[in-house]
């Protein structure tokens, strides 16, 4: 059993031990960029297939915001190019179109997205050791999005810890376990195996409701994954890990140079891509409703060379 509870926030001694143990560096060669991502093998992919029982999709994206708000302060940006008034603005005879423009900051509290490996850095060194001088102002030049381009597919296993707890959801900062995940497991009767595609559900899209939605990241706080959980996230080998939040509990730990644990130590440390702000409600009552929490998981980053993440839309398959 872990000695961790949501109240026992780790010692930043603890948190150094966290960043010298969880380690892949190395695991798959000096030259790896891909991380956790070798994890997800195509005898995965096949066995993911074969869990497609009723054909029924379910998105785990949100829609990309045009509007500030709490959650997403700096939102895209969305203009027509060609609307209804202007079809024939293209400049060829009878070919009638409209057309748009998008651009948007890829990371944050609100869009949807992944992280890539180069995302985050510890004392100067992403993911295998790459120097912060493998990112410039024209893009970076290693552990980019571009190591997802083939797209994400595998087994996808949620787990809603608040119902495994008998609760709706979660207060916000709140740090969820390694035993909470295993009752989580045990509840819903569901393995974590190598190479699972792993999201953790906190309840966020209820408290947004109950905030009619205006719920602050910061100020009313996101829950997460304890420090804790990344041994156990190692152990268990997953490929991706995703959540309704961040991963992390919101507005952070406070501890100098670790304010972001499982971001911090499981992207460079692990080489684990984070997904981020999912949508995971709809998921949960389907996998209620069909009494499975596996299902086929598929995803497919945009191709962006240099990219430090993409907008992402997961698509469920169950």
């Amino acid at each position: 059993m872990s000695e961790a509870t949501a109240s026992t926030p780790p010692t930043p001694e603890r948190l150094e031990q966290l960043h010298a143990g969880c380690s892949n560096w190395g695991r798959w060669g000096a030259d790896d960029q891909a991380g956790a991502l070798n994890l997800l093998t195509a005898q995965c992919r096949v066995d993911a297939a074969r869990l497609v029982r009723t054909g029924r999709t379910v998105s785990l994206a949100h829609d990309i915001s045009t509007m500030p708000s709490v959650e997403c302060p700096f939102p895209a940006h969305h203009h027509m190019l060609a609307s209804g008034d202007a079809l024939g603005s293209n400049g060829i005879p009878g070919y009638e179109a409209t057309r748009d423009y998008i651009g948007t900051d890829v990371h944050g509290l609100g869009l949807t997205h992944i992280d890539a490996l180069c995302h985050m850095f510890v004392r100067g060194r992403s993911y295998n050791g790459r120097t912060a001088e493998s990112v410039a102002s024209t893009g970076a030049t290693a552990n980019t999005i571009m190591e997802a381009a083939g797209g994400i597919v595998g087994r996808g296993v949620l787990l809603d810890v608040p119902r495994a707890l008998g609760l709706t959801e979660l207060p916000g900062n709140t740090a969820i376990t390694p035993d909470q995940l295993d009752l989580t497991c045990a509840t819903q009767g569901v393995e974590v195996r190598s190479g699972d595609l792993l999201l953790v559900s906190t309840g966020r899209d209820l408290r947004r409701e109950q905030k009619r939605g205006r719920l602050d990241p910061i100020a009313d706080g996101l829950a997460g994954l304890h420090a804790e959980c990344l041994p156990w996230l190692q152990a268990h080998d997953i490929a991706v890990l995703g959540s309704d939040g961040i991963s992390d509990p919101m507005p952070g730990l406070g501890i100098a140079e670790w304010p972001f644990p499982i971001h911090q130590i499981g992207i460079t440390g692990l080489g684990l891509m984070l997904i981020d702000n999912l949508a995971l409600g709809e998921l949960s009552g389907a996998c209620v409703e069909l009494g499975t929490w596996e299902f086929l998981l598929t995803m497919a980053p945009l191709r962006i060379p240099g990219g430090t993440g993409s907008p992402i839309n997961p698509v469920a398959v169950l």
